[in-house]
């Protein structure tokens, strides 16, 4: 079963955030628990990476370079389009604070289950997460008249917690398992961790559906910026990195169109207006689209990515 659910994983993602748009209480009930499962599915995805390699990628100047796009760079092209297309203040407000926001921490195990490299993606997430504070703070300044003040110490307990945190224990597991039992547990955990992503769009998408409940329209509105977000992400980074491969461009694309929402809610709290809640409901079902989406520019390309990671025997 759990071979069967890893596999389809991108059509079960996709599942999970209409199941939670249409079971709102049972969304509800998850989303408390989110920030624990957060750290496990952190942790479970970092037992497969060598912690040496990880570290020497994150010294990388593109890794840098590729942070700074998905931060500044898409902060700022989507704010000036959306200003012109007329938007309010605090919608231009909530959507500086998604343009901001790092990588969702499942993208390594997003891209492993279509068969990209979930170790370059650890290192993307890890650069965009630890640009974040700086962005926002800009952003909330931009669009924002009052003075702003981040959480900083909620956030760098934060940083140790779900990133130094599952590292440290990740090393110390190479360090004093063998390899060989190591592997076999990976082996094992790494079809779970696909299951674990399944509970972020279910528990995220909650409170969207309650904008439907007082308006159908409204819904719909909200709904399309988020398509229009996750699709501008995810275009222009394609085609930004499009000259390095095949591989690299669907990589830069999925790990910018994935977007940590809950991180910057819990960093930034009531400064992000509230249109931001909404909004960060209205982008999971695009933002778990995209493997499909893929999977599918893949065969049309007719380049085929490297087969998804099979469990190792």
């Amino acid at each position: 079963m759990l071979n069967f659910i890893s596999k389809h994983s991108p059509i079960f993602l996709m599942l999970a955030a209409i199941l939670g748009f249409v079971i709102p209480s049972a969304s509800a009930v998850i989303f408390p628990f989110l920030p624990y499962i957060l750290f496990f599915l952190m942790l479970f995805t970092l037992i497969g990476m060598k912690q040496n390699e990880l570290i020497k990628m994150l010294g990388q100047f593109d890794i840098w370079l590729y942070a700074s796009f998905h931060a500044v760079g898409l902060s700022v092209l989507a704010c000036s389009l959306a200003g012109l297309f007329g938007a309010s203040s605090s919608l231009l407000l909530a959507i500086s604070a998604v343009t901001a926001t790092g990588s969702l921490f499942a993208t390594p195990a997003i891209v492993r289950s279509v068969g990209l490299d979930a170790l370059k993606a650890m290192a993307m997430t890890i650069a965009s997460t630890l640009l974040m504070p700086a962005v926002l703070y800009v952003n909330l300044l931009l669009f924002q008249d009052n003075n702003v003040s981040l959480d900083m110490q909620s956030y760098i307990q934060r940083l140790i917690i779900f990133i130094a945190g599952p590292m440290l224990i990740s090393a110390m597991c190479y360090r004093f398992i063998p390899k060989d039992l190591l592997h076999r547990t990976h082996a094992k955990l790494s079809q779970v961790t696909i299951i674990l992503v399944f509970t972020f769009p279910f528990g995220l998408v909650g409170e969207f559906r309650s904008i439907f409940d007082q308006s159908i329209m409204l819904g719909l509105t909200y709904l399309l910026i988020g398509i229009a977000l996750c699709t501008l992400f995810f275009l222009i980074s394609f085609l930004c990195y499009r000259h390095k491969g095949l591989d690299d461009s669907l990589l830069s694309a999925i790990t910018a169109a994935n977007r940590n929402v809950l991180l910057t809610y819990t960093v930034a709290g009531a400064y992000l207006g509230p249109e931001y809640v909404v909004l960060m409901g209205a982008i999971q079902l695009p933002t778990y689209t995209l493997p499909l989406l893929v999977r599918a520019i893949s065969k049309h390309l007719s380049t085929p990515l490297t087969q998804s990671v099979k469990t190792p025997k």
